[in-house]
């Protein structure tokens, strides 16, 4: 089974709760909106626990340390591709015009034997919790709910 951590910052505004999720990178996901953005995460191996690899992909993904803050279990989700995801939230405020994405190389296009690096995440937004619900992963949207129940 694969599986996967990641910290959702969040944060309250005059416009009410806010999350910080980025826009997966590479060919797949450039020219899609729904179901493109993730909490920044990233797959371990057994053994390393969860919360260390939630705060190393932090790093990894957005090029920065992780916030220090109460750290608010959300559990986990089942993704359609049946990668297990934990996730927490802290609150913090990041400015994403800081962050520099970690990259990952593919064969691109296809069959090409060209291989083309991409970023992790190609941008980081603010997101109101709708709109958030609307362009993240499907099976992360549960974060999203866990998240707004803990800050009722």
């Amino acid at each position: 089974m694969r599986t996967s951590a990641g910290l959702l910052l969040y944060r309250h505004t005059e416009d009410g709760l806010e999350v910080l999720l980025g826009h997966m990178g590479g060919p797949f996901f450039a020219r899609r909106d729904a179901g493109a953005w993730t909490l920044p995460k990233g797959e371990y191996e057994p053994g390393e626990p969860a919360w260390d690899a939630a705060r190393r992909e932090f790093q990894e993904e957005l090029g920065l340390p992780p916030p220090d803050g109460e750290a608010v279990p959300l559990g986990e989700v089942r993704q359609t591709n049946g990668k297990v995801v934990t996730a927490w939230a802290i609150e913090a405020d990041l400015d994403p015009a800081t962050v520099v994405p970690g990259t990952f190389a593919m064969e691109w296009p296809p069959k090409s034997g060209r291989t083309q690096e991409f970023p992790e995440l190609d941008r980081v937004e603010w997101f109101g919790l709708d709109r958030g619900r609307a362009v993240i992963v499907k099976a992360q949207a549960a974060f999203l709910d866990r998240l707004a129940e803990h800050s009722a």
